[in-house]
C-alpha cells in the first residue's frame, strides 16, 4: 500500500473505532491507542491536525473517568469535536 492509501485506511479505521467507542464496544483508551498508532494518517495531514487530535483524545480519555457530564469535560461535545475532526481530515486528504 502507498502512504496516501494507508492514510485513507487509517482514517476509515479511526472513524469505525469512534463509532465502536460511542456504542460501548471499545474503551476510550483503546480508541486513543488506535488513533495514536495511525502514523500514516497523521503524517499525511498538516501538523496542527495531529496536535488537535491528540488534545481531543487526551480530554476524551480524561472524561471517561467521570460517569456524568462534568463542567470541564462534556463527552457529547468531545464526540462532536472528533466527528468534526474526521470530516476536516477527510476534506484535507481529498485536497
Amino acid at each position: 500500500m502507498t502512504a496516501p492509501t494507508d492514510a485513507w485506511v487509517q482514517l476509515q479505521a479511526f472513524q469505525d473505532a469512534l463509532q465502536r467507542f460511542e456504542d460501548g464496544s471499545i474503551s476510550a483508551s483503546t480508541l486513543n491507542n488506535q488513533a495514536r498508532a495511525s502514523q500514516a494518517l497523521l503524517s499525511a495531514l498538516p501538523e496542527r491536525y495531529g496536535q488537535v487530535l491528540l488534545q481531543l483524545l487526551d480530554r476524551l480519555e480524561s472524561s471517561a473517568l467521570f460517569t456524568e457530564e462534568s463542567c470541564s469535560f462534556s463527552q457529547s461535545d468531545l464526540h462532536q469535536h472528533l466527528h468534526d475532526w474526521l470530516a476536516k481530515a477527510h476534506t484535507q486528504l481529498n485536497a
